[in-house]
């Protein structure tokens, strides 16, 4: 089975949709499935690059992801995203889909130009699509009113969330699966013998609440003595942050991008992940990853992190509020039996729930259900 999974997205930039399609395509090939992501980036050089305001990405882009064009930066749902919307971009995937002769093409954010929406137009295949989106984004209505004819080519809804599923249901009423966002999980995961760190995962992005974390930081600091280590989050926006805020950068290590093995090691190594965002999360993968590597999670109590998060696995605390975020920072950081304990119970519920073997193969019986009945 060969199968073209379509991210309208930049590569060269994190975003919760690139790393959910990275993980869906290594696992899918793990299964023997013939795999290509077809997706935008902005490689080293490229004069797109230095319109984007948020760190890129500093590995290479692996031969499994096809790059059709650059892209370009665009507000959405309350923060930005970098989109391909090339024309030429356009040529390409259409010359790519004749070329391979996928026997499945499955879309991510469908709604998106100009990938997802001319994958719809183009492709002749059956054709899956996932939303990953929250309620309330400004462009979906729009949007839909213009090209959403094309959704009736969609032969099998996914949704990551019941948000997702939800924002979906707004404009494309119709019956949705729920298959959450799947992460790779680390074979083996101590909760015990950690540094005594705190990771921080986000772009600079309002939404993500880096300056609330910020704003706690001082009194975390010095109850623990742990370091906070930001992983996403551009060095010299968040150094200019800091500055312009009055904020204190001691203990403050800014790694800047870090993904693959290399995050898995952060979150492996950490005593806890910080989770401040505001709002505007469908799902929560930064919370999921850091489940995986058996590390507890304090993440405010919005609802996409609420759905999953419990008691057994991390705390929620009140979303803006630098006084109950250090509070419960503290309280884990100096509990080491309650630490380790909801580590374990994190780990657990990462390998029941969103391990991509087994979301894997839901995808492969759907794909071979569609070749079935066409």
């Amino acid at each position: 089975m060969k199968v073209g999974i379509v991210v309208p997205f930049s590569w060269s930039y994190l975003g919760g949709v690139g790393e959910h399609a990275d993980g869906q395509a290594e696992a899918l090939r793990r299964l023997g499935v013939d795999v290509l992501v077809i997706t935008g980036d902005d490689p080293p050089g490229s004069v797109s690059r230095s319109f984007h305001p948020d760190a890129p990405r500093a590995d290479r882009r692996p031969p499994g992801v096809v790059s059709v064009g650059t892209t370009v930066t665009v507000p959405a749902n309350g923060s930005r995203t970098h989109i391909v919307l090339s024309p030429v971009a356009v040529a390409r995937l259409r010359r790519l889909l004749r070329r391979e002769r996928f026997d499945v093409v499955h879309v991510h954010e469908p709604l998106t130009p100009a990938l997802c929406v001319a994958a719809l137009a183009m492709a002749r295949c059956p054709i899956v699509g996932t939303w990953h989106a929250t309620p309330g984004s400004s462009w979906t209505d729009p949007a839909y009113l213009v090209w959403g004819f094309l959704m009736q080519r969609i032969d099998y809804r996914i949704a990551v969330s019941e948000l997702s599923r939800a924002a979906a249901m707004h404009y494309l009423p119709g019956e949705y699966d729920i298959i959450p966002n799947g992460i790779t999980i680390p074979e083996h995961s101590d909760a015990a013998g950690r540094k005594n760190t705190i990771v921080f995962i986000g772009r600079h992005d309002p939404r993500k609440g880096l300056e609330v974390l910020l704003r706690s930081w001082p009194a975390i600091r010095e109850a623990t003595g742990a370091r906070l280590r930001v992983v996403g989050a551009d060095p010299q926006a968040v150094r200019l942050l800091m500055s312009r805020r009055g904020l204190s950068d001691d203990g403050i290590d800014l790694l800047g991008v870090v993904v693959g093995e290399s995050l898995t090691a952060e979150l492996s190594s950490a005593k806890a992940l910080a989770a401040p965002s505001l709002g505007g999360e469908s799902f929560g993968m930064a919370l999921t990853r850091a489940f995986g590597c058996a590390t507890p999670v304090v993440a405010s109590d919005i609802e996409g992190y609420a759905r999953v998060m419990t008691p057994e696995v991390g705390t929620l605390v009140p979303p803006g509020d630098p006084a109950a975020l250090a509070g419960a920072l503290i309280d884990l950081l100096t509990d080491e039996n309650r630490r380790r304990k909801l580590g374990e119970a994190a780990r657990k519920r990462a390998l029941e729930r969103y391990a991509w073997d087994g979301l894997a193969g839901r995808l492969v019986r759907i794909y071979e259900d569609l070749l079935t009945a066409r």
